[in-house]
């Protein structure tokens, strides 16, 4: 049985979530100031500690500086209001969540159902950190370079949280993996993730894929279908592409960020949930809120803990061990195990990479297929990829577009002229572009082709 200390000048209040608390299996103590919450926790130390801000005796925020009492107990902030505010001040504290008054007794629920206390997360944490220096494994990430050590880094930082987390890096750099490995080191980890690619869905049906929808609320619509927040409810939700959300979405996404509540397409009644978001985009933030196609107040919402992915060019030291990661993962899923030649390292390590680790993945796919004995060398390795970038850059065709030529015709204009370029070869075309395949073929299917 897990232990609560509820920190509460309000008796009812306190009352009451006592008694929620209690009705899930915890003891639960009240405290009416700090002082009474610093005697309660030298007597006793609690698992959980649901803590409001305004007592009598001074700010709440007062006990999280005093890591004798509260370092091993989950701190859950109490307040009258949702804000980004409110989420930065948490994560800042060391508060791994928060409850809005008047608390929600699903929503209590939820957070109970994973308490984990901190040592028990920083062990995990330490766990990977051993696993890194003998695997050159982070959880799902390979490398040891310091861009991908300043990832690692971030993802300890904040996995223990409940924030909403922003990803940005071009298309291939790892970005759902980043958000596999905060699931995995968090308190939601038993619960599900779901990853969904908002540029992969017809815009006419993702709002009814994200939110769900009621029977008969549209055509074809002949039960009803439970979304993805519903489906991922106490645990994380990852948004790919989520620059490709439609405006009206946008808001409707931004509500549920702010209230935890939605409602299903085709029905007026409030659902709540419990989801942690990461989101992922690889355009450049800044330039998608500039662009309109990212809303401002969404950004700022989303934008509470952004991590950079880097480039594959930018962590070259990496590429042997990646090399030797996929190489191994093929050899066990086919029953040969094959290396890389020296000579294939170097040529490799030639190249930019456009399409990042998804495209070193595919071309080591090719070659280990192609390849008859267990050594991996040139040979199978594309020559067209290898050769590309500074001599290949400076050929490459220059297209004009007039001053005011709509974004919509620009944008099919560069997607042709690049799909042409590449000799019709939409893999390279999507790396070049950075996007991803399905936001290409999508595109494709809206030009007739």
């Amino acid at each position: 049985m897990g232990h609560a200390l509820i920190v509460e000048d309000d008796a009812d209040s306190a009352k009451m979530m006592a008694a929620l608390v209690g009705a899930h299996g915890f003891s639960a103590a009240t405290a009416r100031s700090l002082q009474d919450a610093r005697r309660q926790m030298a007597m006793q130390q609690p698992d959980v500690v649901l803590l409001d801000l305004m007592l009598p005796d001074g700010n709440g925020m007062a006990l999280l500086d005093e890591q004798d009492l509260i370092g091993n107990s989950e701190v859950v902030l109490v307040t009258g209001h949702a804000s980004l505010e409110t989420s930065i001040q948490a994560l800042r504290y060391g508060a791994t969540d928060y409850l809005i008054k008047p608390v929600s007794a699903k929503h209590l629920q939820s957070i109970l159902s994973r308490v984990t206390r901190p040592s028990v997360l920083r062990a995990e944490v330490d766990h990977l950190l051993d696993d890194l220096r003998q695997s050159s494994c982070f959880g799902h990430l390979v490398g040891t370079s310091e861009p991908m050590r300043r990832v690692y880094e971030q993802i300890a930082r904040v996995a223990g949280t409940s924030v909403t987390v922003l990803l940005a890096g071009e298309s291939g750099t790892g970005k759902e993996l980043v958000a596999r490995t905060v699931h995995d080191l968090s308190r939601r980890r038993s619960r599900p993730f779901l990853a969904v690619n908002c540029g992969a869905i017809s815009p006419n049906l993702i709002e009814s894929e994200i939110f769900g929808h009621e029977r008969g609320s549209f055509t074809g619509a002949e039960r009803q279908h439970l979304g993805f927040f519903e489906r991922a409810h106490g645990g994380t939700l990852f948004l790919d592409e989520v620059t490709e959300m439609s405006p009206a979405l946008q808001v409707k996404l931004l509500r549920v960020l702010e209230s935890g509540t939605f409602m299903r397409v085709g029905s007026t009644t409030p659902q709540e949930t419990d989801v942690r978001v990461v989101a992922a985009t690889n355009r450049d933030p800044d330039e998608a809120v500039s662009s309109g196609a990212l809303r401002r107040d969404l950004f700022y919402r989303l934008n509470v803990f952004p991590i950079d992915m880097p480039p594959l060019r930018e962590r070259q030291e990496d590429l042997p061990l990646l090399v030797q990661h996929f190489l191994q993962e093929m050899g066990q899923r086919e029953g040969a195990l094959k290396h890389a030649t020296p000579a294939a390292l170097q040529r490799l390590a030639q190249y930019r990479w456009p399409g990042n680790v998804r495209e070193l993945r595919n071309a080591l796919q090719r070659a280990y297929v192609m390849t008859t004995g267990d050594e991996i060398t040139d040979q199978w390795l594309p020559r067209d990829v290898l050769v590309e970038p500074a001599a290949a850059a400076s050929r490459r065709e220059m297209l004009e577009v007039q001053v005011g030529t709509p974004l919509a015709e620009v944008e099919k204009r560069v997607i042709l002229a690049t799909l042409e370029h590449f000799g019709h070869q939409k893999e390279r075309t999507a790396a070049a572009l950075g996007v991803s395949l399905k936001t290409l073929y999508n595109r494709l299917k809206e030009y007739g082709l």
